[in-house]
């Protein structure tokens, strides 16, 4: 496996107020990988992007980039990394085109008017270009942050929260975006606590909670490990409780006692489905229909937090 091309090895942050935001986070990100860092508010992850852009200082760790010591050798460090923040910082009264080139140029890039006007084609920005960006819609203002981040052509694309607050066609726009910036090599890192963003796009996931990375795991992978699944079980005639003989399979009862529910482990030996049938049949509990569906990737991050609470 090549170097990757980020990498955080024993990153910690408390403050002076003593709250401790980072606890010792050790995390390799390879080149081109989409890299979701889910978690709920407060957990950590803006924070873990503030030190790693150089925004905030950590209390202990190193951070490199593509081989570049982010501490000692900042410059060239942060030069390779384009952040797009949650909160909106651009001058209003600038217009589109100006404060895109701006960014790139305060990178040491000069103007290269055919890769901004592309850029600004891409993020449906090109008609906005001559507009002032007080003139524009929370929608499109969010456009433009993106356009700043990847002006200079950076090899890492943070996106902090990039869903909160944004309409369909911007969160459409910009995923199709993030997989061609991958197809060219674009290495991109997103924090989120939607978790559809991270089931649609990445190709792994941390989990950070409490300032601690619990898990960093492919997504798939995670989802087939972790992943329970469920079979609803459609009764003919409705029960009133679940009888004591079916005490072994910790049924739950839905739908004022229409439907059985039966949660198992999909990768498990013996998932304990044909005993359960025979046993309903043997009970003379009659069923119409049965239906089984996997979790998704919010049901293993609420167990996952819930465990390591």
């Amino acid at each position: 496996m090549p170097d990757p091309i980020l990498t955080l090895a024993g990153v910690s942050k408390t403050y002076a107020s003593g709250h401790t935001a980072l606890h010792s986070v050790d995390l390799e990100i390879q080149k081109g990988e989409i890299f979701a860092l889910l978690g709920p508010n407060g957990a950590g992850k803006t924070t873990l992007i503030s030190v790693v852009c150089g925004i905030v200082v950590p209390s202990t760790g190193t951070i490199t980039v593509s081989g570049h010591d982010a501490l000692k050798d900042y410059r060239r460090a942060r030069a390779m990394i384009g952040l797009v923040p949650q909160e909106l910082s651009v001058d209003m009264f600038e217009t589109v085109l100006a404060t895109v080139r701006y960014s790139r140029r305060l990178f040491g890039r000069s103007g290269h008017d055919a890769y901004i006007e592309q850029l600004l084609k891409d993020l449906s920005l090109w008609d906005k270009r001559g507009d002032k960006i007080m003139s524009l819609s929370g929608g499109m203002k969010r456009r433009v942050l993106i356009a700043k981040a990847l002006s200079h052509e950076p090899e890492i694309l943070f996106l902090d929260e990039p869903s909160a607050g944004v309409d369909v066609a911007l969160r459409r726009d910009m995923w199709k975006l993030v997989r061609s910036l991958r197809d060219r090599g674009t290495t991109v890192i997103l924090t989120t606590h939607y978790i559809e963003e991270a089931e649609e796009m990445a190709d792994r996931v941390g989990v950070i909670d409490k300032g601690r990375l619990l898990l960093v795991e492919d997504k798939t992978a995670l989802m087939k490990k972790l992943g329970k699944r469920e079979m609803d079980i459609a009764l003919v005639e409705p029960l009133a409780g679940v009888p004591a003989e079916l005490g072994d399979w910790h049924l739950g009862l839905e739908d004022e006692g229409r439907r059985l529910r039966y949660t198992f482990d999909a990768q498990a030996e013996r998932t304990g489905i044909p005993s359960l049938l025979h046993k309903l049949a043997e009970l003379g509990i009659a069923f119409k229909d049965l239906e089984t569906s996997k979790s998704s990737l919010e049901d293993i991050f609420v167990g996952l937090v819930e465990q390591k609470a």
